[in-house]
């Protein structure tokens, strides 16, 4: 269980305005996702069955962004209003801590997988993930809006794939992923050290 905490939580300007909740997920994941380059590594790692190629993951996370930022703006406009049961507006607010919560653990794993060459805390990272979506998932779906839980569906179930490439990924690779790197011409550079 979980309390609603202020200073952890996102103001609520942003939950009450619809394009505000939606368009703050996909900036910050495009900034993210932009930031770490993510295709150049991902193509030079060993990887488990069933892995996408880089061009799905720019759309799947821009879908995704916007249906968990539509959840957020429902549920807190659904659930806070004064005519409420105050168990329901108490559910509503507390699902926007664990709601930033889960969008600054999201927002992290890719410097943490990519980034800092960290697979084990990414591992733990999106497994904490979903975790706490699919509490808040069940939260807002059984005490505010059971369209707002429903919502974040998708995003749980593209999370648990996650789980699996980031510890398959991680597992197949010792570990330690600063081990191949390509280079621009398509080279394969081996061995620890900066990315070329």
């Amino acid at each position: 269980m979980t309390t609603y905490i202020p200073q952890l939580t996102l103001p609520e300007s942003v939950f009450s305005s619809l394009p505000a909740s939606i368009l703050l997920p996909i900036t910050l994941g495009s900034a993210v996702g932009w930031s770490t380059r993510l295709p150049r590594t991902y193509l030079s790692l060993r990887q488990p069955p069933l892995r996408p190629p880089p061009q799905v993951f720019g759309p799947v996370w821009t879908i995704l962004y916007g249906l968990m930022g539509y959840a957020a703006h429902r549920a807190y406009r659904l659930g806070t209003s004064p005519l409420n049961l105050p168990s329901t507006i108490s559910a509503a607010r507390q699902g926007t801590t664990l709601y930033t919560i889960q969008l600054g653990l999201n927002l992290l794993w890719m410097p943490l997988f990519f980034g800092w060459n960290r697979p084990i805390l990414a591992t733990v990272d999106v497994l904490a993930l979903l975790g706490v979506n699919s509490y808040l998932a069940w939260l807002w779906g059984t005490k505010v809006d059971a369209t707002s839980g429903w919502l974040l569906a998708p995003y749980i179930a593209w999370l648990g794939f996650a789980s699996y490439l980031s510890a398959g990924t991680g597992y197949l690779n010792n570990w330690d992923l600063s081990g191949a790197y390509k280079t621009a011409d398509g080279e394969t550079k081996k061995g620890k050290g900066k990315r070329t």
